[in-house]
């Protein structure tokens, strides 16, 4: 566990977000249980997981989420994201850059949707969804692609050394100074 007296917060600035996470469930189950509207089945779960991650990595590390992050994040020199000021702002930074973090907010937004607007939330899911799936494929191809051409190239690379090592083996020896004399 980091040690808090490095950062520039305190206990209860961290305390402030998980409150806030806790009223929004709280407020989403009580109204929720007025109208007595199921949760999505264990089925749907696959896909609110991967909406969530979707739009997680498009907040926390894409372009199109510099909106959100901008606020209260920072870049060095080396591209690597710190969160700003101190205090509550510094948690919302810690927030917005870490995934795992901000894929809890997602999901109860996600899955808020879901309860309220059934079909609303199923189809914004998928959306989602499928969009994640893109992204594994797209990974996947490129990774694919890159350990074709590595395994080409190390060939080419084998070839040529192969062809050196017999070139030298082929040619003549070199005369030795005894048989000059």
């Amino acid at each position: 566990m980091e040690n808090l007296l490095q950062k520039p917060v305190e206990p209860h600035d961290y305390a402030t977000v998980n409150v806030i996470w806790g009223g929004l469930l709280t407020a989403l189950l009580a109204g929720t249980a007025r109208a007595a509207k199921p949760g999505p089945a264990a089925a749907e779960l696959p896909v609110f997981g991967l909406a969530t991650f979707t739009i997680t990595k498009a907040l926390a590390k894409e372009k199109v989420g510099v909106w959100a992050r901008e606020p209260l994040v920072e870049d060095d020199a080396d591209g690597e994201h710190h969160p700003r000021g101190r205090g509550l702002r510094y948690v919302l930074g810690e927030l917005v850059t870490c995934p795992r973090c901000l894929g809890t907010w997602s999901s109860i937004g996600l899955i808020g949707l879901r309860v309220a607007r059934p079909r609303e939330g199923r189809i914004v899911a998928s959306i989602l969804a499928t969009a994640a799936i893109n992204d594994v494929l797209q990974t996947s191809f490129t990774l694919l692609c890159a350990k074709a051409n590595a395994t080409q190239s190390g060939a080419q690379v084998a070839e040529s050394q192969a062809r050196h090592i017999k070139a030298v083996e082929e040619s003549p020896a070199p005369a030795s100074s005894s048989a000059r004399r």
